[in-house]
């Protein structure tokens, strides 16, 4: 019995790449600079092995940073679908109002501005340049993917699935160089993050900036100290 072939239209394949190649490691944010204070726990000792990253990295998730901007990715992606200019400004501002210290702040924002020059000048489109222009200083990384995808026409359930997982494997990448963790360790901690990384992009599909909050207090004062740790190799 001959078996069933489902072709994909190319317009979907097309988005599926393009989100590859904006999330990819080598897509020039500068996000292989940034630890988001996960140098500092490694200094620490609060991250020193798999099973510590693993519970490091899911408290970030759950409870930090990645919630949130899994949540204005949304609603910058729905403004831009929607030509909501002014709208992405004011998510933009809460973005980098969110940012616990310097550090961060520059972590969210140096990405958010390089990603969103780096997609007008490749993939440029009357939409997102319109929107650009309402944001020329400091852009938050979250609303300046969700607005490109959105400006795109681009689906959000994929790219919030995308960026939650592109932002652990960053974090794991940061753990590679910092902590005494291994390639095979980092990659059963992607492994078994993974379902988490699903259920927080469902669930900010529903969420609006009221449900944003986090609670990672130990790491925002660890993003402090890293400002003056004697030996350091990323910027936060």
């Amino acid at each position: 019995m001959a078996g069933t072939i489902t072709t994909t239209p190319m317009a979907e394949n097309l988005d599926a790449l393009r989100l590859m190649a904006w999330l990819s490691p080598g897509y020039p944010v500068g996000a292989y600079a940034y630890s988001h204070g996960l140098e500092w726990a490694a200094e620490t000792g609060d991250v020193r092995d798999e099973a510590s990253l693993a519970a490091w990295l899911a408290d970030v998730c759950a409870h930090g940073a990645l919630r949130n901007d899994l949540i204005l990715a949304a609603q910058a992606h729905r403004a831009a679908s929607s030509r909501g200019a002014e709208t992405i400004i004011a998510i933009n501002d809460l973005a980098l109002a969110l940012a616990p210290s310097r550090e961060l702040h520059l972590e969210t924002s140096q990405q958010g501005r390089s990603f969103l020059d780096a997609t007008l000048c490749a993939w440029p489109c009357e939409a997102l340049t319109g929107l650009a222009e309402k944001l020329p200083g400091a852009v938050a990384y979250p609303v300046a993917v969700g607005a490109a995808a959105g400006a795109h026409g681009m689906a959000l359930p994929p790219l919030l699935a995308a960026y939650g997982l592109a932002f652990v494997q960053n974090l794991v990448s940061a753990a590679l160089r910092a902590a005494p963790v291994g390639q095979a360790a980092g990659t059963r901690v992607i492994a078994a993050l993974t379902p988490r990384i699903v259920r927080l992009a469902e669930a900010a599909l529903d969420a609006d900036l009221d449900s944003i909050g986090s609670a990672t207090f130990r790491l925002d004062l660890g993003s402090f100290r890293h400002e003056t740790q004697y030996s350091r190799i990323f910027r936060s």
